[in-house]
């Protein structure tokens, strides 16, 4: 892991801010995206009161750092120093309360944003609508338009209209918290462009409606063709892995209980009652290609496993590449810190 101030740890493991204020459900979002806590059991998670730092490195491509801050601490007191915190960021996801009143949530927002554009103009401002579960459908656009007006021309107010900030209605009763996730990893990927065209290319030579490349353990999708995603058909998507994953756990393992319940053997035909058929199949250990197909294409399942077997290794020498990247960085990293000078000024030699 490089020094948090090493000028190549962002490209090797970008960080994600989590800020908002207290109660906002901050640490909740993180228990169950990425430790599978029940919604429910967030019901008794206490209130964090120091900076949590967890680092998520399931594969290369979903390979970063989360900072989970405590709502009621001030970043911007001389005794932090903020510019180092977002120097090295990628995304800033801000937490909203729908439930409550956001007038103090929108002027913390105003000052986070502002503050961390001057140091690092390259940040993904990413705003989290949440526990949207106890709104009406009518309340919900109600409110993202409110926030989302009253955000922005609080930024226009201070002349600067080119920050670009997203939202998301987001709650952890369902599956919006993984979707809001899955596009704010994905604009971390710098190889997300490849993996769509490779998707594009999967999809339209074997028949296929919609495919998604999933990381198993946290159920965010890295990527996907260019179709439009429907919520439906990625909650599907969801359950369907679920499914596998648990199936694995009971009845994939050896008589010794030795080996792992999802390996490159996995794989799971569903057949829906609307002609439709979900296909999963390994990728790599940690991804999983899942495809919605009709049960008429499906007849061709020998062209798609071909195409399947092309995607699987043109994933592989992408994640090749990146592997080559990050230890050329990692070395350029190493060699920078042994030519810094020592304190009397003569250069530092490597041991």
């Amino acid at each position: 892991v490089l020094d948090f101030n090493d000028p190549f740890s962002t490209e090797v493991k970008p960080r994600i801010l989590l800020m908002g204020l207290r109660r906002s459900g901050k640490s909740s979002i993180q228990k169950v995206v990425f430790h599978k806590m029940s919604p429910n059991e967030t019901l008794f998670l206490e209130s964090t009161n120091k900076i949590c730092r967890e680092d998520v490195s399931n594969s290369s491509f979903v390979n970063f750092q989360i900072w989970d801050f405590p709502g009621q601490i001030d970043f911007f007191d001389p005794t932090f120093d903020y510019e180092m915190i977002f120097r090295g960021t990628g995304a800033l996801i801000f937490v909203i309360d729908s439930q409550d009143d956001y007038m103090e949530a929108l002027a913390r927002l105003h000052l986070t944003v502002t503050r961390a554009y001057k140091v690092n103009p390259d940040i993904n401002f990413e705003i989290f609508i949440h526990k949207v579960d106890g709104l009406s459908d009518d309340h919900k656009i109600e409110t993202q338009r409110d926030i989302h007006q009253r955000a922005n021309d609080d930024l226009a107010d201070a002349g600067l209209e080119k920050i670009h900030l997203s939202f998301y209605l987001t709650s952890i009763y369902d599956h919006s918290i993984f979707e809001a996730f899955s596009k704010v990893v994905q604009k971390l990927i710098p190889q997300l462009p490849t993996l769509e065209n490779l998707l594009n290319i999967f999809i339209s030579n074997s028949g296929i409606e919609k495919a998604f490349l999933f990381d198993v353990v946290s159920k965010i999708y890295i990527a996907t063709d260019s179709t439009p995603v429907d919520m439906q058909t990625y909650e599907l998507c969801c359950d369907m892995i679920d499914v596998v994953i648990d199936i694995s756990c009971i009845y994939g393992l050896k008589d010794d209980g030795t080996g792992t319940p999802y390996d490159k053997e996995s794989m799971a035909i569903i057949k829906l009652n609307n002609t439709t058929v979900l296909y999963l199949k390994e990728v790599t250990k940690f991804l999983a290609l899942v495809c919605f197909v009709r049960e008429e294409s499906f007849e061709r399942k020998g062209l798609i496993d071909y195409n399947f077997h092309c995607f699987r290794k043109a994933i592989q020498e992408v994640f090749e590449v990146r592997m080559k990247v990050v230890r050329s960085r990692k070395h350029q990293s190493h060699m920078q810190k042994t030519k810094r000078p020592t304190p009397n000024g003569t250069p530092r030699m490597p041991l």
